[in-house]
């Protein structure tokens, strides 16, 4: 007995030296989500990858604190996550100092959309997202009685004429506005900067007082364009209690014909009605040039911590390579998630028609370029300003005003 004990333990330790994974724990990789849309998604793949393998553990988390605070506090415990999805800008605020290089990975070469700093890749493209009117054709074309045509709406006087037209079709009001900060002051008045030019020279146009900016075309001309969504919006009695979903759920019903937003809304529509004729145009506008085009890119970047155990560090590769270059990780981008990939060697048609709507533009270049740098605190402070002027507690030029103000001690961030 005790020669079969001893010769047990013998090959349990053979086994042991040959596979020295199968008594180990498996490598934790917690994931820092900042997209709120995708948390139940990344939670039920998280549990399907932990019941499926013994050597990687995945644990998602989520804060609805802003990306640079929640983090913040994170590294200043000393608790970093092994994955984090943050902002572009937080890429080049945090990821000099806390980012992993991926320069080697094989998926840089299948994107534009990387982030790098000083020759070092440092942020993983989530996905591309893009901002804009959502339309519901199927509803346009029920009250107006006319094939619907979103390329023939160019300037803000098309835009009135259409909602003129849909008013005496019988649709009571035929937009719907936001009320939330980020999608006022970081989604819509961001747009005032990404229409310039040179948004740093604008911004610091605004800082010294040389740019006046209730006088600056931009501004105006998107402004006018709002002033049209705002009087026609279903929530005008009452538009800073509006809510979300609500808004969502009208669009998709054709309550609604037209709402500012993204291809992020989809995550929600769906939930109301996914067979709605939707899809997404340019905000109409005097400014030819930007009124054929989106604004957007690559949203949400991902970054592996450089101070992880080198376990975690490979295990997060791994994952990221997964997304890009697995099936079940591009149809859990595509699919599962209704994001637009980032990544050219992913060929799935995106099935949800804002994020076709934007790959068509991406495709062919008609793309108003992210401006990554704004301040931390700038959809807080410029979405409270925001908010008021949507609640006719100032006019357009004590808007502009209060923007000023906030630019005076406010400063972009690093790039």
């Amino acid at each position: 007995m005790k020669k079969y004990i001893a010769l047990l333990l013998a090959l349990v330790m053979v086994f042991a030296l040959a596979c020295p994974s199968a008594f180990a724990a498996p490598v934790e990789v917690t994931i820092f989500n900042s997209k709120m849309e995708i948390q139940s998604q990344l939670e039920e793949l998280a549990n399907e990858w932990n019941a499926s393998h013994d050597d990687v553990s995945i644990t998602v988390y989520y804060s609805s604190d802003t990306v640079a605070a929640h983090m913040a506090s994170r590294y200043a415990a000393k608790n970093p996550y092994v994955i984090s999805m943050v902002d572009a800008k937080d890429i080049y605020s945090l990821g000099p100092e806390h980012a992993l290089d991926m320069s080697d990975q094989d998926w840089v070469k299948d994107t534009t959309q990387a982030i790098s700093v000083d020759g070092k890749v440092l942020g993983f493209p989530v996905c591309v997202e893009a901002r804009g009117i959502l339309y519901n054709a199927d509803a346009i074309e029920a009250a107006t009685g006319e094939a619907f045509d979103p390329a023939a709406v160019k300037t803000t006087e098309d835009f009135q004429a259409l909602i003129d037209a849909l008013i005496a079709g019988g649709m009571a009001a035929p937009c719907g506005l936001q009320k939330e900060d980020w999608s006022l002051a970081a989604h819509f008045f961001a747009s005032v900067y990404e229409m310039h030019d040179d948004p740093d020279a604008f911004i610091a146009g605004i800082k010294d007082g040389s740019v006046k900016l209730a006088d600056d075309d931009v501004f105006n001309a998107l402004m006018d364009t709002f002033d049209v969504m705002k009087a026609n919006n279903w929530m005008k009695s009452a538009p800073l209690s509006a809510v979300r979903e609500d808004t969502e759920m009208n669009l998709a019903f054709g309550d609604i014909a037209f709402k500012y937003g993204g291809n992020w809304d989809w995550s929600d529509i769906k939930e109301f009605d996914d067979t709605a004729n939707l899809g997404m145009m340019p905000v109409p506008s005097a400014l030819d040039g930007f009124n054929d085009k989106l604004v957007g890119g690559g949203s949400k970047y991902f970054f592996i911590d450089n101070s992880v155990s080198a376990e975690q560090q490979e295990a997060a590769k791994a994952f990221l390579n997964w997304l890009v270059y697995d099936e079940a990780g591009q149809d859990f981008l595509v699919n599962t998630c209704a994001l637009v990939p980032a990544f050219s060697n992913i060929t799935l048609p995106v099935s949800d028609p804002l994020g076709a709507s934007v790959k068509s533009f991406a495709d062919t270049g008609a793309m108003v370029g992210n401006y990554n740098y704004l301040p931390d605190d700038h959809y807080a402070k410029v979405g409270i300003s925001f908010q008021k002027y949507l609640g006719d507690q100032i006019d357009r030029a004590g808007f502009a005003g209060e923007v000023t103000d906030y630019w005076a001690t406010a400063e972009v961030g690093a790039h």
